[in-house]
């Protein structure tokens, strides 16, 4: 299965996205001869604009727990790979909720980055944006590595394949892992760290093997959806909006 984003305008008809509560505004009306367009437009009944409209108004009130405004995102995030400001938001928080549920010490966290679908936009946030932006049924993870094993598996990502990370730095020379920091420290080969991660990565997803070695592992009932939902809602709760950052977790030099 493959994605395609596309751009719509509206240019036509004046129609945007929707939240729950303004549809005609944002849709237009729909009536038994024709279709009025939120830019004045008419449209007869019988016409594929007439058709289009009456499947996207209908859907609506199915749609609308989707279209519930959760919050309000101060800038656009972009779904650019690893170390960007979206995907350093969801992986550091998988990072604390894993360690709430489990109650596990979390050292390292690690998503992959085909498994953030779409862009966080700027202004109004809705549940709809979170939903679309991970859509997989994926489980949190707790993992337990030792050191060694936890190198290897950066090593394996370091050749064409690193995945979104937190709690770590990495330096790559090319692709070769010239540096890799837990905590701000070198890698203890023998030392155990906690990992965590989705189910998807702990055998062979994206070429990822997260769980080979493990020596404890927990996987979660909840999904990464539910997890960050309830984070996003959580910055409008105390008055914030939401907004993250990219840092230095990553550096790739020689290219």
């Amino acid at each position: 299965m493959s994605w395609t984003k596309y751009d719509m305008d509206g240019h036509r008809t004046g129609v945007t996205a929707p939240n729950a509560d303004n549809v005609p505004e944002a849709l237009g009306v729909l009536g038994d001869s024709c279709y009025v367009s939120p830019d004045g437009s008419v449209f007869p009944a019988g016409s594929a604009t007439y058709a289009a409209a009456a499947e996207l108004i209908a859907v609506q009130p199915e749609m609308a727990p989707l279209k519930q405004v959760i919050g309000y995102a101060s800038h656009e995030m972009l779904r650019e790979g690893p170390n960007c400001a979206l995907s350093n938001w969801i992986v550091d928080h998988m990072m604390e909720d894993v360690a709430r549920i489990t109650g596990r010490k979390v050292d390292v966290g690690l998503i992959n980055s085909g498994g953030i679908r779409v862009d966080l936009p700027a202004g109004t946030v809705i549940k709809d944006d979170l939903v679309s932006m991970l859509p997989f049924r994926n489980y949190l993870c707790y993992v337990a590595l030792k050191g060694e094993d936890l190198s290897a598996l950066f090593e394996g990502m370091a050749d064409g394949n690193m995945q979104c990370f937190g709690g770590a730095e990495v330096v790559l020379d090319g692709d070769r892992l010239d540096t890799l920091l837990v905590g701000g420290l070198p890698v203890d080969p023998e030392k155990v760290y906690g990992v965590a991660t989705i189910d998807f990565l702990l055998d062979g997803g994206d070429r990822i093997n997260v769980a080979k070695n493990a020596m404890e592992l927990i996987i979660t009932d909840v999904k990464v959806i539910d997890s960050m939902l309830p984070y996003a809602m959580s910055y409008a709760e105390r008055g914030d909006s939401i907004s993250y950052f990219a840092d230095d977790r990553l550096v790739v030099r020689g290219k």
